[in-house]
């Protein structure tokens, strides 16, 4: 049964969604018996509702003289709350009982490149089946334009890293994701089963620019710990640096989750500090209150949820 808890003063039975909707009726009308037609019950049935409720609110909501009914003071400012929450209860029913497919126009979506190598794609086809009617325009961008154009309405939703500063707009973080150390088979840690980041003192790697958040995040690590890498090659895509580690005697650190299969490639697991990034979902308030958007989102949070308990599986076998 749908209830709503009472701010706790001792008592332990909680304000009902009928208690609310038998309250607005007799507040519209001011009349037991017509309140009662209106609703489908007995007189004495919404009665001893009514009474229910202001025993449990402590403040008597009507007064009463005879047959006539009127709102106390503190009724007055209750009805106000009330027809606003039951309002908003209403429209959240009616949108869980809406098949979807009526839902039409555009949504536009911004990711950055990792998410959208399968992630997106994987959204975008579940979010389909569901609202054929949506168009989907989906852009790969770096963090800082998505939150630009979140910033200037040109994108509904954004998926990526968690901001060092969103400026106005909203972060939902999905999960955490553990970074790891990745060397070619013969790499002289490639037979270590964790490395401590202060070991990558010195160490060649290559890594990503400086402008990107992930790799700001690393070179907060490091100097928490005192390494200093060499950095020997920036490569601003992921394959092409994985590809470069597995051929080279350097090491990069990245999501475990990208690494191929079979890429020629070895997972060490980093510690003191390990380093994790959180990917989550950008939102301008605005943006949030439309239908499409929500829905979207929805989806995102489900297969996010997903990509968490794979991940998970990835790192115990490391």
């Amino acid at each position: 049964m749908d209830t709503i808890d009472a701010v706790d003063d001792g008592r332990d039975t909680p304000v009902e969604l009928r208690h609310l909707r038998y309250f607005i009726a007799l507040a519209g009308s001011l009349n037991f018996t017509r309140a009662a037609e209106r609703l489908h019950i007995t007189q004495s049935t919404l009665s001893h509702q009514i009474k229910q409720l202001e025993d449990e609110l402590g403040r008597p909501l009507f007064d009463r003289v005879g047959k006539r009914v009127a709102l106390t003071e503190a009724g007055d400012e209750f009805l106000h709350h009330a027809t606003r929450a039951l309002q908003e209860i209403d429209l959240g029913l009616g949108a869980l009982r809406r098949d979807g497919s009526d839902m039409a126009g555009e949504l536009h979506i911004g990711a950055t490149h990792t998410f959208n190598l399968g992630f997106i794609p994987d959204c975008i086809a579940a979010f389909q089946q569901k609202h054929p009617r949506v168009k989907v325009v989906a852009e790969e961008l770096p963090a800082d334009q998505i939150a630009a154009r979140l910033r200037q309405g040109t994108l509904d939703l954004g998926v990526a890293y968690r901001p060092s500063a969103p400026e106005g707009l909203q972060f939902e973080p999905l999960y955490n994701e553990e970074m790891v150390l990745i060397v070619a088979k013969g790499h002289a840690l490639a037979r270590r089963k964790r490395v401590r980041m202060v070991e990558l003192n010195h160490l060649p790697m290559a890594l990503l620019p400086g402008s990107f958040a992930t790799r700001q995040m690393l070179d907060e690590c490091f100097r928490a710990c005192g390494a200093e890498p060499q950095v020997m090659a920036e490569i601003n895509t992921l394959a092409p640096m994985m590809e470069l580690v597995a051929k080279t005697g350097l090491a990069s650190i990245v999501a475990a989750n990208v690494v191929p299969a079979h890429a020629g490639l070895v997972v060490v697991r980093l510690e003191s500090p390990t380093p994790v990034r959180t990917p989550g979902m950008l939102w301008s308030p605005t943006a949030r209150e439309v239908a499409s958007t929500r829905a979207f989102s929805a989806i995102v949070r489900k297969l996010a949820f997903r990509s968490s308990l794979l991940e998970d599986t990835q790192q115990k076998r490391v």
